[in-house]
């Protein structure tokens, strides 16, 4: 068991610096996309906002800090679902060739997930001090606030990783069906709305609360939805538990395929 856990480790290692360098190792900015990406991504947003195309509501704060840290939370929980998603399809040939727990390719993607939040966190730092605000010291539980978003996205991401094995067309469907799940999640807008269906999915959408309760914590010092929060947790934990017994469980029939 032992061996096993030490081969693992090793074998994250080596293609953690491998993969996350070789991603910037020819781009001019290098490693500082990972800054930049975020910044160019919430432009657009914020333009159709000043020239009246996009109404987000009353959202508290200045439109481009809630959107920075909405699109990050947002890009956080679908990074944590492709990169368990991806972990088997893109190491078919490691899979045959080296006798290894396969939690170790889920585990060395998710390593990269985390380097991106740390840049992430600090451009958001940035953009709070350019706007003049000043976080709760509350905020420091962030890390504990966006555990959900992890159990919840790495638990899907387990679960196509085994079936996209079978069937291709799993990783697109719920990857398009992801794309329109951030629209009726209140990433880009305040979550209150005069039509009572499109308020229905939000309130029972468990992303609202999980997005949400990480951006109160870090703007507000406190969750605005503690039992919908609370609730929306659980639901993660039990997605994540359920989901890493079926990756286990399917772990040599996996190994077949390749």
């Amino acid at each position: 068991m032992f061996r096993n856990l030490i081969r693992s480790r090793d074998l994250i290692g080596q293609l953690f610096k491998r993969d996350l360098f070789s991603i910037y190792k020819q781009s001019f900015f290098g490693i500082f996309w990972i800054v930049i990406s975020p910044l160019i991504g919430i432009i657009s947003w914020v333009f159709m906002n000043y020239t009246g195309i996009l109404n987000p509501g009353d959202v508290g704060v200045p439109y481009p800090v809630y959107i920075l840290l909405g699109t990050s939370l947002w890009g956080l929980f679908m990074s944590f679902y492709a990169a368990s998603s991806g972990s088997l399809s893109s190491s078919g040939s490691l899979i045959v060739q080296v006798n290894f727990p396969h939690e170790a390719l889920v585990a060395q993607q998710l390593a990269q997930t985390v380097t991106s939040l740390i840049a992430n966190m600090v451009t958001l730092c940035i953009v709070l001090a350019i706007f003049g605000i000043s976080p709760s010291w509350k905020a420091l539980f962030f890390p504990l606030a966006i555990l959900p978003l992890f159990l919840l996205g790495s638990g899907m991401g387990m679960v196509v990783a085994v079936l996209v094995v079978v069937v291709h067309d799993v990783s697109k469907i719920v990857t398009s069906a992801l794309g329109l799940l951030m629209f009726l999640t209140p990433v880009i807008y305040a979550p209150k709305f005069q039509n009572d269906i499109l308020q229905a999915i939000i309130s029972w959408n468990p992303l609202t609360y999980l997005i949400g309760g990480a951006r109160d914590i870090v703007l507000h010092g406190r969750i605005s939805h503690p039992f919908e929060y609370i609730c929306a947790t659980l639901l993660s934990i039990a997605v994540f538990l359920l989901s890493w017994r079926f990756f286990f469980l399917s772990e040599q029939k996996v190994a077949e395929k390749f």
